[in-house]
């Protein structure tokens, strides 16, 4: 097991160490606590479209060929990701390479210009991203989902925003966002692979000394509330009808996630769990349909995801929701407990086996949680759960005023889906 090591800088800057002698690789990874989460309305879509900017060019290096072409040279892989609750940059080299990766991932980070003509550029990428996401509809129908639970708030706005608001934006406002939320409280510098700690610490005060001091803005607090199942349509002329349903669920920090864990993975780990057997094996009704639990900060939900025939839309959500409805009146046998713990085991091992993954895992829990739990420490929680523990958070989940479904096929009768869901 990959042993971790935390310090922290005198400005506030957190260092998170994952380091592996045996690795021939070094990656070094910069996240903030920022997404999508934090936007205003007029802003929705900013967080996405500055770290696209943020390999447009820097002081030192003026063009996105200037970064780009130092890190290919050496057969460099690196990237950036945003989220709703956080954004990151990372670039993975051998690991005699690790000063370079260093220092092109800091330049990026503290140092972008966002120069206009490339924003100006930029908007076309964007745009085909956003006709991307809307004309798959496996895709689409997730951002339905958040629209639908979260309604006008940030949770419920797409990560990669509108049309309207890319259009809009302008230097300006990259400068500002950038400005208010890229500080030393909020930014995460992980260092995983091949290195030697005191020298990457020493590297890290010269790399990061300019970065201005203090905390980003919090984003706003979401509200949440339901009474009766919910349900959105879009009606498209598709082969197949795209869904999402499920039940909304648990934030980060509850104690029911190890139960909803186990839960979960008796429901959908893996093609022999009840779900993919029940509508791929038993029904034959899709190609794909897969079950997520998801959590954030401030909330979270069960969905299950799935590309249905359209003549069997209706069978289907009741044989669903029906063996979904078996997890809260049904004690589940101990054979296929052990078979959910056995399974979320073996992932984690596979999980944890590359030491970059690891560290991301890590660094993830401590830019949300502020804190780090050890895969043995998590295995120890989920082999304690109790068939009770699983009947209990069932109960807790899965009402019908928490029900929820997305959906995009070619469907009118809205009336019709409402009642199947009301009598769950």
């Amino acid at each position: 097991m990959y042993k971790f090591k935390l310090t922290k800088l005198n400005n506030g800057l957190r260092i998170l160490m994952v380091p592996s002698k045996e690795s021939l690789s070094f990656q070094f990874t910069v996240s903030v606590n920022t997404g999508a989460d934090f936007e205003t309305k007029r802003t929705n879509g900013i967080s996405h479209f500055l770290e696209h900017m943020c390999f447009k060019g820097t002081k030192k290096r003026p063009t996105n060929l200037d970064i780009t072409k130092e890190l290919d040279s050496v057969g460099g892989y690196y990237n950036a990701l945003t989220d709703k609750e956080y954004t990151g940059y990372y670039a993975r080299l051998a690991k005699e390479n690790k000063e370079l990766a260093i220092d092109i991932v800091s330049d990026i980070y503290l140092n972008s210009l966002f120069p206009e003509n490339e924003i100006q550029k930029e908007k076309g990428v964007l745009i085909e991203e956003i006709n991307t996401y809307r004309d798959t509809p496996p895709e689409h129908v997730v951002e339905l989902w958040d629209q639908l639970l979260y309604g006008d708030q940030p949770a419920g706005w797409p990560i990669v925003g509108l049309k309207d608001n890319i259009q809009k934006m302008k230097r300006i406002d990259f400068l500002k966002y950038h400005q208010a939320q890229y500080k030393s409280r909020s930014t995460l510098l992980v260092a995983s692979g091949n290195f030697n700690s005191q020298q990457l610490i020493a590297l890290l005060k010269k790399y990061f000394q300019t970065i201005p001091v203090g905390q980003g803005k919090a984003k706003q607090k979401m509200k949440e509330r339901q009474r009766k199942p919910e349900i959105l349509l879009e009606y498209r002329k598709t082969d197949q009808t795209h869904l999402v349903l499920g039940v909304r669920g648990i934030n980060l920090f509850d104690k029911r996630r190890y139960a909803l864990a186990v839960l979960g993975t008796v429901f959908d780990g893996g093609m022999s769990a009840r779900l993919f057997q029940l509508v791929r094996e038993k029904l034959g009704a899709a190609y794909y349909v897969y079950s997520n639990v998801l959590k954030y900060t401030d909330r979270g939900y069960w969905s299950i995801n799935a590309g249905i025939d359209n003549d069997r839309l209706e069978k289907v959500l009741l044989a669903i929701l029906k063996e979904w409805s078996k997890l809260k009146t049904e004690v589940i046998n101990l054979k296929e407990i052990k078979k959910a713990k056995d399974n979320i085991r073996g992932r984690v091992a596979l999980a944890i086996e590359d030491v970059h993954s690891l560290a991301y895992i890590y660094a993830k829990q401590l830019l949300l949680e502020d804190k780090i739990e050890t895969p043995e420490q998590y295995l120890k929680k989920i082999k304690q759960v109790t068939s009770r523990d699983l009947q209990k958070v069932a109960q807790d989940l899965l009402k019908p005023q928490s029900l929820n479904l997305t959906l995009i096929g070619p469907h009118k009768n809205k009336e019709k889906l409402q009642k199947l869901l009301s009598n769950f």
